[in-house]
């Protein structure tokens, strides 16, 4: 779990209890005292009145409300349309994220904004006839793994081969084009950086092994490899 997702969960148990002591935060985010310390002063230097029980642990000002997010229609109507978008992606974990997330969001229309969006849910095709069908459902992981700077250990197989090879790589970046996704990762058994297509990875294995950030840049990379 990133800081943001974890102050957020903090920030809503404190809404959610009346007194919040800092040893049930810190086994419901498995982390240290010391480390629930640092997001409470997090919280208070965003602006969230969180009061001090000396002894006792942590509290909001009585009255306190986070205000609700509101989607004008134009960004409701961005979010649908993007979502028809995710849906051509071929990737199920994905598909299935984005959902989850959508349905969140929605909860939070104001009715008119939820009706009108709802209806042009049905007004809106994407097509485009992939030229390859090879579903997969990696890729939320794989993100996580990019962002938490983590090994991955998978079996790949290329175009127009029968036969896997085993890599150990280190995922940074990903593009997409032609509804493929592209993983950008650092191959141990190439030494260098090579081009994955996440829907070609037959196996993959999420390391607790991290990496140093090679600090890979597009730019430059493509200029590298037109």
């Amino acid at each position: 779990m990133s800081q943001l997702s974890r102050l957020i969960s903090i920030l809503t148990l404190l809404k959610s209890k009346r007194l919040l002591t800092a040893t049930e935060v810190s086994e419901r985010f498995d982390i240290s005292i010391r480390t629930v310390y640092r997001d409470i002063r997090k919280l208070e230097e965003a602006g969230v009145p969180v009061v001090t029980i000396e002894g006792k642990g942590y509290s909001l000002v009585e009255g306190y409300t986070v205000a609700p997010v509101q989607f004008s229609e134009q960004q409701a109507n961005a979010l649908i349309t993007a979502r028809h978008m995710v849906a051509n992606s071929q990737d199920t974990s994905f598909i299935r994220d984005f959902d989850d997330a959508l349905t969140k969001i929605k909860s939070v229309f104001k009715d008119s904004v939820l009706e009108k969006s709802e209806h042009l849910h049905d007004k809106i095709v994407v097509l485009d006839k992939p030229f390859e069908k090879l579903p997969s459902d990696t890729l939320s992981e794989i993100q996580i793994a990019i962002t938490n700077f983590q090994i991955i250990d998978i079996s790949y197989r290329k175009a127009n081969d029968f036969e896997t090879s085993k890599r150990k790589i280190e995922p940074v970046a990903m593009y997409s084009i032609s509804n493929k996704w592209i993983l950008m990762a650092w191959c141990h058994l190439r030494n260098e950086y090579r081009a994955f297509r996440i829907d070609r990875i037959q196996e993959f294995q999420v390391r607790n092994q991290k990496f140093e950030d090679r600090k890979f840049d597009f730019s430059k990379y493509f200029a590298e490899h037109p």
